[in-house]
């Protein structure tokens, strides 16, 4: 009875010595597997991390230099318009600067006619320093600023350019200036001012003659 309890408890040491020697090695070997798998993964996201954190930044640095480039254009193109708007405004103000200054000396010349009316004895005098300045005045303004008077009696009235402010049936071929009460202008081909005319309009006594270029036409039909 002894002898079988000595080989039951010798059995049972074995067993006791393979289960507490072979099965945790293989258990911690796979424990250590894990740890140093999570260790990598760990690893692994703490890089990506890094480099994430490492864009935020640099994205947050380019966001900045864009908005502080924008916020500058904005000023930029603010004080542009303003410039524009007061140069705009300085152009209309003085655009008839150079004009005014070539008006100057027929304004000096006047006054100088008018004080010496005040002492004169000679009308006529008088008169053709004004004639002299109205040439000098009309003058100007023709060969410097284009600026062309127009209106004759005699002259084929136009309604483009002419205002009739009065007319009279007379014996003459076609409508013309009977009388001008206040000359036109033009600046250049444009009018400015529409002569104030009186118009002779034919009274059916007198025919208009054909021109020339009328008479080629008939002749080539």
């Amino acid at each position: 009875m002894e002898e079988g309890t000595e080989n039951e408890a010798d059995v049972t040491s074995e067993e006791v010595m393979s289960e507490t020697t072979d099965t945790p090695v293989e258990e911690q070997n796979e424990g250590a597997q894990e740890e140093n798998s999570e260790s990598v993964e760990l690893s692994e996201e703490q890089i990506k991390i890094n480099e994430l954190e490492k864009e935020l930044e640099n994205l947050k640095k380019e966001n900045a230099e864009l908005n502080d480039k924008y916020l500058r254009s904005v000023a930029d193109f603010q004080n542009l318009r303003k410039r524009s708007i007061q140069e705009k405004q300085d152009a209309y103000d003085y655009a008839n600067t150079n004009l005014l200054k070539d008006l100057l000396d027929s304004l000096d010349n006047f006054d100088r006619t008018v004080e010496a009316a005040a002492t004169a004895t000679d009308a006529k005098t008088i008169a053709d320093g004004v004639t002299m300045i109205n040439k000098s005045m009309v003058s100007m303004l023709e060969n410097k600023y284009n600026l062309v008077s127009y209106g004759l009696v005699g002259e084929a009235f136009d309604p483009d350019i002419h205002e009739a402010i009065g007319k009279v049936d007379e014996p003459v071929p076609s409508p013309v200036l009977k009388a001008v009460y206040l000359k036109g202008y033009k600046l250049k081909d444009r009018v400015i001012r529409h002569a104030k005319v009186m118009v002779s309009m034919p009274d059916g006594s007198v025919k208009e003659e054909p021109n020339a270029e009328n008479e080629e036409s008939n002749a080539d039909k």
